[in-house]
């Protein structure tokens, strides 16, 4: 009798599934939400220098007022980071209305020398949020680089959450570190929502980064290790889905609450209940079995068939029944295998260089698209709505191609077509908005598909005895990805298109690195490195 067997025995698929399953996938929602927060609570503004502190003329327009303070940039828009040492009042004629462009343009001829910085502040045009943590504390011109570090700490906490908890998770059990994790996210993100100043507000998200990290791993464990194999897959992609359904939430919690340290408290509070909630959760059987804590795991399997109704069947487990079960896995478990040996032998070298420019270009492009909405000219809330929606037939479609076509084919085709729309981008002119937008909605489809795509496919290739460190190093360079995705965007300061070129480029390159790996579709799961150093196929 293997532990799947016990599994049935006290109900695989009954109430204690259903209820597990939901409660675990609720949190989800909200993960998406602090992924993507930082879309909605750093939105750059319009904004320019305020008037000097001694500007006496108040009888004059606020539009006056900008037209003799600050100089026009080379788009004819009032300039962010600069104004006339003193008002330029020649820009007004007699009556005191608006002087025309030729005459302002002579003007300002002569006026670079006449400039200086924004020492009285600056005025924000507030339309699309009534605060951001950009107008909170002047996070422009000079310090306009610290809201791309803010995202890029926030992904350090999501890679450093990911190191520890994962290790953490293995010594003490799946349920106390998503009670932690549920606790850090809450405590977390309320005092981010409260932070004083900046650098506290990134200390606080670098927290939030790294309790998201402790949800989806111990989530992500306590839903597989209760649930038979024949529906992980469903399971999963129910999951994957309330992912996708949490960018929309954000979407419509970002649009009724604008400010935001209410939007950021808005979107952690709830995880206070999701702490109490986790109280309820069953730790793993299986991480019970294997630590050798054999008495709690068959407590808690006969708990599991009362829930179930399966009383009787649940009174006939015991200690040796389970280690009978558990045994095959016990001995597996004893092996000692570590990073290092995904890169010892040729082929797993090989395979796993490839796997992580993949997993990497395609977090990469993903978070450089889906982090920076502004930039399409669009609302920023319908175009979160519509990247969030965008990937629920981009799942549809890969699950399809890679049951027909094969993973292979299906992970190449959805990194190139990523980065092709990516590049084509970088030429269409900024006025052609809808083009642009649509380009862009492609081409975050592909990498979301992308991502469905190499989660499964990196699960078939690695053997079963280091399938865990390999799915864990692929993720660390995911992870990676994320965290230098924003800092690329300074790189348009000074080259407008570079940007989208480097985004575009890594995934045609990764998706040419693909080819490599050998097709899974139809094979056996690899057990041990031997099988994968000996299976037939191109790598």
């Amino acid at each position: 009798m293997a532990f799947g067997d016990i599994l049935e025995q006290v109900g695989s698929t009954g109430r204690f599934q259903i209820v597990h399953v939901t409660l675990l996938s609720i949190p989800v929602l909200l993960m998406a939400s602090h992924n993507l927060l930082q879309n909605f609570v750093a939105v750059v503004p319009p904004h320019y220098c305020s008037v000097h502190a001694n500007f006496s003329q108040s009888q004059l327009s606020p539009e006056e007022k900008l037209l003799v303070t600050v100089p026009l940039d080379q788009a004819g828009e009032p300039h962010r980071c600069q104004r006339y040492v003193a008002p330029q009042w020649h820009l007004l004629d007699r009556n005191g209305s608006f002087s025309s462009e030729e005459e302002q343009s002579q003007g300002e001829q002569s006026l670079p020398v006449d400039l200086q910085e924004c020492r009285d502040g600056w005025s924000y045009n507030m339309t699309e949020m009534t605060s951001s943590i950009i107008s909170d504390w002047d996070l422009v011109c000079d310090l306009r680089s610290l809201k791309q570090m803010g995202q890029t700490i926030y992904m350090g906490g999501v890679l450093v959450g990911a190191i520890i908890f994962g290790g953490l998770s293995d010594r003490y059990g799946r349920r106390i570190l998503l009670l932690i994790s549920n606790m850090l996210m809450a405590v977390a993100g309320t005092c981010a929502a409260f932070s004083p100043s900046f650098p506290l507000f990134c200390l606080f998200r670098f927290g939030c980064g790294m309790a998201l990290s402790g949800l989806g791993l111990n989530t992500f464990s306590l839903i597989v290790e209760w649930i038979p194999t024949r529906i992980r897959t469903v399971t999963g992609t129910i999951t994957g889905y309330c992912y996708t359904l949490g960018q929309l939430l954000l979407a419509g919690i970002a649009y009724f609450i604008r400010d935001w340290r209410w939007l950021t408290l808005a979107v952690s509070l709830p995880f206070y209940v999701f702490f109490l909630i986790s109280w309820w959760f069953h730790e793993s059987s299986r991480w019970l079995a294997l630590n050798n804590k054999h008495e709690e795991a068959v407590k808690t399997l006969k708990s599991v068939a009362r829930f179930n109704g399966r009383h009787e069947e649940g009174e006939k487990l015991d200690i040796k029944m389970l280690q009978e079960s558990m045994k095959k896995e016990m001995s597996s478990s004893k092996g000692s295998y570590s990073v290092l040996d995904l890169f010892r032998t040729p082929k797993m070298r090989k395979m796993t260089i490839c796997l992580s420019a993949v997993w990497l270009s395609t977090s990469f492009a993903y978070y450089g698209l889906a982090m920076d909405l502004q930039k399409f000219g669009v609302d920023i809330y319908l175009i979160q709505v519509i990247f969030g929606a965008v990937d629920i037939p981009a799942k549809v479609v890969i699950t399809t191609c890679m049951s027909f076509i094969g993973r292979r084919p299906s992970q190449c085709g959805a990194l190139i077509i990523a980065g092709v729309t990516i590049l084509i981008n970088v030429v269409v002119p900024y006025d052609k908005q809808t083009l642009r937008t649509c380009l862009a909605v492609l081409g975050k489809g592909c990498l979301a598909a992308s991502f469905n795509c190499c989660y499964l496919y990196s699960g078939e290739l690695y053997p079963t005895i280091i399938r865990q460190n390999g799915m864990g190093w692929v993720s660390m360079m995911a992870r990676i990805g994320a965290m230098v995705a924003p800092m690329v965007l300074l790189t348009g300061d000074h080259i407008r298109w570079l940007p989208g070129f480097i985004y575009g480029g890594a995934p045609i390159l990764s998706g040419v690195a693909a080819v490599f790996l050998p097709e899974t579709l139809g094979t056996n799961l690899p057990d041990t490195i031997q099988d994968v150093e000996e299976r037939v196929g191109k790598i």
